[in-house]
């Protein structure tokens, strides 16, 4: 019969550490996010309130993992969600709904927010 010991330390401030980049680098993500959708000129514009002074990022649940790009106009989910309509193009000249499809699972640009995600994490925690 053959006796193993292990002995486990926590160290409990490098999870703590690891734990704050995953956070910061989930608000850096979204923030990325948002200046790469706003360059691609894909949000419909007409007075700017849409792309510029009505939208924002929504940091208030990043501890818990949760970020939100929030379009603050009444009429945003409207627009969104109805991509038939005929979206000027002289300010964004891909301008269309449902713009942040690019940047979903499925989208030509699904793999930004992971990667960009993981390069923000290694910085921030000092892989």
């Amino acid at each position: 019969m053959m006796r193993v010991a292990s002995q486990v330390k926590i160290n409990s401030s490098r999870i703590k550490q690891l734990t704050q980049a995953a956070v910061t680098s989930l608000v850096q993500t979204a923030d990325k996010l948002h200046t790469e959708v706003e360059q691609a000129q894909v949000i419909p514009f007409r007075t700017g309130a849409l792309q510029n002074e009505s939208t924002f990022l929504d940091r208030s649940e990043a501890i818990n993992g949760k970020v939100s790009l929030v379009h603050s106009t009444p009429y945003a989910r409207r627009v969104y969600f109805h991509p038939e309509y005929h979206f000027r193009t002289d300010e964004n000249p891909n301008a269309k709904g449902k713009w942040f499809e690019d940047w979903m699972p499925g989208g030509k640009y699904e793999k930004f927010a992971p990667d960009t995600f993981k390069e923000m994490y290694r910085r921030n925690a000092g892989l």
